[in-house]
């Protein structure tokens, strides 16, 4: 859109006194100012910028993200057109790097046609540009740091800047390791997944690298120039330090991990932009100046450049989304990631100090660099010489209306990319504004093709219980970008929560049909598979739910229960050892409530009961009884008195089977101690009725085993509940008391002295 800047001409002698005198050394280093070149330049207000960011962003969600895309415009968007500008703004300036200007133009628009026409690339192509975006700033850094050296008067040797190059590169690897540790939450960014054990020595090595390599670097600067020349340059080493090496630094001391989008895109972006404006602004009117256009103005650059960003970005996923009802968000993703692409590969080639053209601006010069210097004798002639009269070309009606007809273009133009930007701008304040269903639904008039807007209007609507509603525009959002992962298990969800479960089966079978492999989706596939009947459906999308995530617990959880039931215990015990594998390692993990370390230990003891018990039926009894030991142990543990009986009470069935009697007689009685402070009246209940038997079994007097039935019995008469163990207890006790006779009565009368007596019976005496 470089248009919209008046058109350059030729100059005369007399004419060019009128142009500002280019700066000279009288400065010293600094380009603009020295305030605004350390602030700006520099990146001093690195630090308070993201503090500030780092503050309110949690409060202020909505309003921060309003500000940011509000300086997209002002300062993002005309970043990029600034490079454009220089690449594309005369032919010689295309010829000179037509390889990005020509070619690469050509094959990333043909990578933006295959994106929108094969989503399952965006996520390739986005996690391109957030991972080169930090090496893009680190480049410009590393690039001011070498021009404010220069200006400075200094040099540094090979050796020098080798150091200071190396400290750049591994700051940079330093975040980019953090990027990749662990798993992205994030469906449209890739991860490597590395374990932290792997990156957490990795990045502090290489924090410790930037420190010592940054120190030998400039170690010997200071002495050559004084401590004052070397401003700049320590700004822009701070400011490195701040934008990569502090946030990873900081990680390493907390659980948090650095958002990778936010982080490339947000604050940082902005302040990277500001820079970035601030150097090729006091370039291109060096240049300017040096070519003698005295038609160039600032005033016409920066609408140029407001103006060229917003073409940029913001027509584009319009157009997309209403002429191929293609999702808006998607495909401002994909021009996004694209347009930063091809700057940073263009812009790596037209900002090369060692370009004597880009030298010749940007590392201070003498006036007499950009105007060849007339000598005294020279200037005298030129001055006494009689003056040539250059010849007036007088306009032509039809000319005067052509620059008529193509100013007013231009300003149409410019005036159309404005108004579309506002828009925007409205439309993206409108369409996030969480929980705000009149604004949410004015932002989806305005452009009724965003898959984002509509979840966010189905969140609101769940919100005020319009669930009917939220189910018809999560399915709205689905049918806008199928491979939105989260609109999916939205729907799925939302479905279920309503009772709709052949619906929601349904949709999970849409969602697995392009993403066979997420562990989640697989997970309640299979639950409701089990549910509606489908046992095979279910077994199997919980075994490939293993096979997309090992580490998804509530798989092996669900696949031992399913075999227990069909008594397949020896394919139910290998699921609950993984279970129980998984649980410990969560157990009361760091920022885990006592409360929810509580429930996570209860869950486990559970299933270790359950592992013991396929032991025994698979006639492991060593095993089986190590299993209930440590059930007991973790119960005590956690306080769980109900569950530490129920554990004795299973290994008293084990010991007793394996033939030690002593101990299941212990563990018995032990059990029974528990009870009275469970207060779980059917589980105490079957431990007396257990006890009872074993008494019996073991030849000890029948007016203890009838006591304890009775005690047993005396618990479930009001539990309606349990009904069938009532009445199985009342069987055997009928049949323990007919061959009592009328001693039976009298250990009734005696059953509390009795079931004392009984609960204390040595072990021995067994």
């Amino acid at each position: 859109m470089s248009t919209t800047v008046e058109t350059p001409a030729p100059i005369s002698p007399e004419s060019s006194a009128s142009l500002p005198a280019p700066s000279t050394h009288s400065k010293g280093p600094w380009i603009y100012s020295a305030w605004l070149d350390l602030v700006v330049g520099c990146g001093g207000w690195s630090a308070p910028l993201l503090l500030v960011a780092a503050l309110l962003t949690p409060s202020h969600g909505h309003a921060w993200a309003v500000a940011f895309y509000a300086l997209a415009v002002v300062f993002n968007y005309p970043h990029f057109m600034a490079t454009e500008y220089r690449a594309y703004r005369t032919p010689e300036d295309f010829r000179k790097y037509r390889f990005f200007t020509l070619h690469l133009t050509l094959l990333l628009a043909l990578t933006g046609i295959l994106a929108h026409a094969f989503p399952r690339l965006v996520p390739w192509i986005f996690t391109l540009y957030i991972c080169w975006s930090p090496w893009h700033y680190t480049g410009q850094n590393y690039g001011l740091l070498l021009m404010f050296v220069r200006r400075s008067g200094a040099k540094l040797d090979e050796l020098e800047r080798r150091w200071l190059r190396t400290a750049f590169i591994a700051s940079y690897i330093m975040l980019l390791a953090s990027f990749e540790t662990g798993g992205s939450s994030d469906p449209l960014l890739l991860s490597l997944g590395l374990p932290a054990k792997l990156t957490v020595p990795l990045r502090a090595a290489l924090g410790l690298s930037f420190a010592i390599c940054a120190w030998a670097a400039f170690r010997g600067l200071p002495k050559r120039t004084g401590w004052r020349a070397m401003m700049a340059p320590l700004t822009l080493l701070l400011t490195q330090f701040l934008w990569f090496v502090l946030p990873t630094l900081i990680e390493l001391w907390s659980p948090s991990q650095i958002p990778q989008t936010r982080y490339s895109s947000g604050i940082l972006a902005v302040l990277h932009s500001a820079q970035y404006l601030w150097i090729t602004s006091y370039y291109q009117q060096r240049d300017a100046r040096a070519a003698g256009q005295c038609a160039w103005r600032m005033s016409g650059y920066w609408i140029a450049l407001i103006a060229g960003g917003i073409a940029l970005f913001i027509p584009g996923p319009w157009l997309v989304s209403y002429i191929f009802r293609f999702d808006f968000t998607t495909s401002f993703l994909i021009f996004t990631a694209l347009v930063n692409i091809h700057h940073f590969l263009l812009d790596g080639a037209i900002w090369k100090l060692r370009d004597s053209r880009v030298a010749s601006r940007l590392i201070e010069r003498p006036a007499s660099a950009e105007a060849p210097v007339k000598s005294p004798e020279t200037a005298t002639k030129a001055k006494n010489a009689p003056k040539k009269k250059t010849p007036v070309a007088t306009p032509t009606p039809s000319s005067v209306s052509l620059l008529t007809g193509w100013m007013v273009f231009r300003i149409a133009i410019v005036s159309l990319l404005f108004l579309w930007g506002g828009t925007d701008q409205i439309r993206f304040a409108l369409g996030t504004d969480e929980g705000n269903i009149s604004a949410l639904s004015r932002a989806a008039s305005m452009n009724p093709y965003d898959g984002a807007v509509q979840q966010r209007i189905a969140t609101a609507q769940t919100a005020q219980g319009k669930n009917a509603d939220a189910i018809a525009s999560l399915a709205r959002a689905v049918e806008l970008n199928p491979y939105n992962e989260t609109a999916h298990q939205s729907l799925a969800l939302a479905l279920i929560q309503t009772g709709r479960y052949d619906d929601a089966y349904a949709a999970y079978q849409k969602m697995l049909a392009i993403f066979p492999h997420d562990a989640g989706a697989l997970l309640n596939y299979g639950t409701l598979a089990a549910q509606l009947g489908h046992a095979d459906q279910a077994v199997d999308a919980w075994q490939r739910s293993l096979g997309a995530d090992s580490t998804e617990i509530n798989a092996h959880l669900y696949l031992a229960a399913f075999f227990d039931q069909k008594q397949d215990y020896a394919s139910a015990a290998p699921h609950w050892f993984a279970y129980l594998q998984l649980a410990g390692e969560q157990r009361l993990a760091p920022g885990t409530s006592h409360a929810t370390g509580r429930i996570a230990a209860d869950d486990e003891i559970s299933a270790l009961l359950q592992l013991s018990d396929d032991e025994t039926q698979l006639n492991q009894p060593s095993a089986a009884m190590t299993g209930y030991r440590s059930a007991a142990t973790l119960a005590q543990k956690s306080g769980n008195s109900r569950l530490e009986s129920l554990a004795l009470a299973h290994l008293g069935d084990a010991q007793e089977k394996a033939g030690d009697t002593k101990g299941a007689a212990e563990s018995y009685q032990k059990g029974l101690d528990l009870d009275a402070r469970s207060g779980d009246a059917p589980s105490v209940a079957s431990d007396w009725f257990n006890y009872a038997e074993f008494l019996q079994r073991h030849g000890k007097p029948d007016d203890l085993a009838y006591a304890c039935m009775l005690q047993a019995e005396g618990l479930l008469e009001d539990d309606s509940k349990s009904a069938p163990e009532l009445r199985t207890i009342q069987a055997a006790r009928q049949a323990l008391e007919t061959k009592l006779g009328k001693s039976a009565e009298k250990a009734e009368k005696n059953r509390a002295s009795l079931v004392l007596s009984a609960t204390s019976l040595a072990p021995p005496s067994f």
